[in-house]
């Protein structure tokens, strides 16, 4: 019998890169698909000759051809940054309606279990903490957010409507704060915006007071989530993410002494929406995957900045949303 073949869409993205390595280190055969939008070749570079790994070029808001038998797909393709949502609002909302129904075609016709990417966005400014499954959110649909938060929000309940329509195999799993190797420096999340601050001798920026809290999960115990989310038996949403919930003015402080930064904190006014409150609670994870986060923020972080000391002056430097650095929402 042979391999497991798993179609990843979003494999060049932070995330996905990180889900192909893990699935071919458990001996799948990995198909990784992406158009490049938001996702960097470079990310994927060390798996281009690997034998079990192909990759596909194509943006999947249009028809997705395979050939062969795909048993399990992982939908991980969509701008995730705060700053995506406004360079590019209509792609994030093709993707996550267009792209999802592309994808769920193509489980039902190969017979594919399907893993959505959900989000804590979902929640928006939540009036309910720490955040379980069964809150339904509060979004607001026409503010600047809304064209990710709606986009998910859709991509939920298609994805449920196949399922109980079509008998398809789905998995929703509901990612919070994820950081590690491989974010793009300038894309406007907090761990990077101030990472790269640090590194460029720039002061680090607070939107707000500060006083608006996020929980940061490390990616290798995001990644574990999901694979044990996509083979677990469980059709429903799960919060994936680390409950050590911190503020963002008391994180700046851990930046600060991380980095040996000199630089003072400065603050600027508050972005439309974002959100004040984010933890997950994650009872059900551990419940029914057994499942809960390894790595303490410390380790994490060590390790995120590690790898941003070792970009190039070019990566460094780079004038992508830079205006915007320092964004706290994500």
């Amino acid at each position: 019998m042979g391999l497991k073949t798993v179609l990843i869409t979003g494999a060049a993205g932070f995330l996905g890169s990180h889900l192909c390595d893990r699935f071919i280190k458990e001996g799948y055969k990995v198909i990784g698909m992406d158009n490049y939008i938001t996702g960097d070749k470079k990310n994927l570079a060390h798996l281009q000759e690997h034998a079990n790994f192909s990759f596909i070029e194509h943006d999947i808001t249009e028809f997705i051809e395979i050939e062969g038998s795909v048993d399990y797909i992982l939908h991980f393709a969509s701008p995730a940054s705060p700053i995506d949502y406004l360079k590019i609002p209509i792609q994030t909302l093709k993707v996550g309606s267009l792209g999802t129904h592309n994808l769920l075609g193509l489980a039902k016709a190969k017979g594919s279990r399907l893993l959505i990417a959900s989000t804590s966005e979902v929640y928006g400014d939540p009036l309910v903490h720490p955040q379980t499954e069964d809150y339904y959110g509060n979004v607001n649909t026409i503010g600047p957010r809304g064209v990710y938060d709606e986009a998910k929000r859709f991509q939920e309940s298609i994805t449920m409507a196949y399922h109980r329509f079509h008998g398809i195999e789905t998995r929703i799993v509901r990612i919070f704060n994820t950081y590690g190797p491989r974010m793009r420096l300038n894309d406007g999340r907090v761990i990077p915006a101030f990472m790269g601050q640090a590194l460029r001798g720039e002061d680090l920026t607070i939107f707000g007071k500060g006083l608006q809290t996020r929980s940061f999960c490390y990616v290798d115990d995001q990644v574990e989530g999901i694979y044990r989310l996509l083979l677990s038996d469980y059709s429903y949403p799960v919060n994936i993410g680390n409950p050590h919930e911190i503020t963002i003015k008391d994180f700046a402080e851990e930046i600060i002494k991380l980095t040996g930064t000199t630089q003072k904190v400065i603050y600027k006014d508050l972005p439309v929406d974002d959100p004040m409150q984010r933890q997950p609670d994650i009872s059900l994870a551990k419940k029914i995957l057994n499942w809960e986060p390894k790595v303490g923020r410390g380790e994490g972080m060590r390790i995120t900045f590690d790898y941003f000391k070792n970009l190039s002056d070019d990566e460094l430097y780079k004038s992508e949303h830079k205006d915007f650095s320092g964004y706290n929402s994500k």
